[in-house]
């Protein structure tokens, strides 16, 4: 109502206008009948409220959905604002745009597709040739110590590519995930294991301190995969400054806790808000070349997605401590 009365006062004040005009192009002329003139503007002020009444009359269904929002997209393809021609028109308008719309978008999802499906497929064939490296050289790295670092580049890569392969399966999560009761000490101790050259190599070694009775709820491939991000963090800002990565959790509040410390160099204070951001690397991955900046940007998507609930503090030179804060089972919850 608002918009209609807005769109035609313009209009309403120039009627008005062109009435008194004319009266007076009669009184210069000598025309003194006052109230036949006062008449014959009232005759013109009611056409006009006619014509006004038919317009917002055809033209309401038009003037309420311009001052509605839309509560979805399809709504747009679906709007109906009459039989008035501008009306009509508005329609097609929004119709044809919505039919362009939902085909470009169609053709973003399945390029989207395409190449996660590519994306995957490739990393999958890339496993392959590194197994049959890591095959061959189990014959002959206790013989030759270049071959511990050649399996040492080979490991990165693998973790590189487990990188891409969960960031790529990210964008379809709702249909790759399964929440269970985990154990957290069975989970961590599955990243140590797998992860045991890492430590070794960079003589930096974990310290555990969990309860092997404390679960929560959570998918455990994710979950495994959360840890291997934080530990190898853990292990990497710590190499040559502290030989110890100290794993603890219990319950906080209505939660479970998974804390994940180490006496590194830590994170300046100026980088500690953007740390989640994808792709940034900060002050950190300028001395750390193979810093990619993701890693922590999926383990809070992930978390997020799971609900859980990550957080960070860390100081120069003192090292970083990552928190998770996870939903537990009945049974840990009841010990409070």
């Amino acid at each position: 109502m608002k918009l209609f009365f807005r769109e035609h006062l313009p209009l309403f004040a120039l009627q008005v206008v062109q009435l008194f005009m004319v009266l007076l192009v009669y009184w210069l002329d000598g025309y003194r009948n006052l109230p036949t003139a006062l008449y014959s503007v009232f005759i013109g002020l009611v056409i006009l409220s006619g014509y006004l009444a038919y317009r917002f009359v055809t033209h309401r269904r038009l003037y309420r959905r311009l001052t509605e929002p839309l509560e979805t997209l399809d709504e747009s393809s679906r709007l109906d604002a009459g039989y008035a021609p501008l009306a009509r028109a508005v329609d097609e308008l929004l119709q044809a745009q919505y039919r362009h719309y939902q085909h470009k978008l169609n053709v973003r999802e399945r390029q989207r597709s395409d190449h996660l499906t590519f994306m995957n497929q490739w990393v999958h064939q890339m496993k392959t040739p590194l197994s049959v490296i890591h095959l061959t050289l189990q014959q002959d790295e206790d013989q030759d110590p270049k071959y511990s670092s050649i399996r040492e580049e080979i490991e990165r890569l693998e973790h590189g590519l487990e990188t891409v392969l969960h960031a790529a399966r990210l964008e379809a999560f709702e249909h790759d995930f399964q929440v269970e009761p985990v154990s957290l000490r069975r989970a961590v101790d599955q990243v140590i294991r797998d992860n045991k050259r890492m430590f070794i190599r960079s003589s930096v070694y974990p310290e555990v301190s969990l309860d092997p009775s404390l679960t929560v709820e959570s998918d455990a491939k994710w979950l495994t995969f959360i840890l291997f991000q934080l530990l190898t963090n853990a292990v990497k800002y710590s190499t040559g400054k502290a030989n110890k990565v100290y794993i603890t959790g219990g319950i906080q509040g209505k939660r479970v806790m998974l804390e994940i410390r180490d006496q590194g160099i830590g994170i300046p204070k100026s980088d500690l808000k953007r740390v989640f951001q994808p792709f940034f690397t900060g002050e950190n991955g300028r001395l750390y070349r193979e810093s990619t900046g993701m890693g922590l940007y999926l383990v809070q998507e992930i978390c997020r997605r799971l609900d859980h609930k990550v957080e960070l503090e860390s100081a120069v030179n003192q090292g970083t401590t990552v928190r998770l804060l996870f939903t537990g089972s009945p049974a840990n919850l009841t010990e409070l």
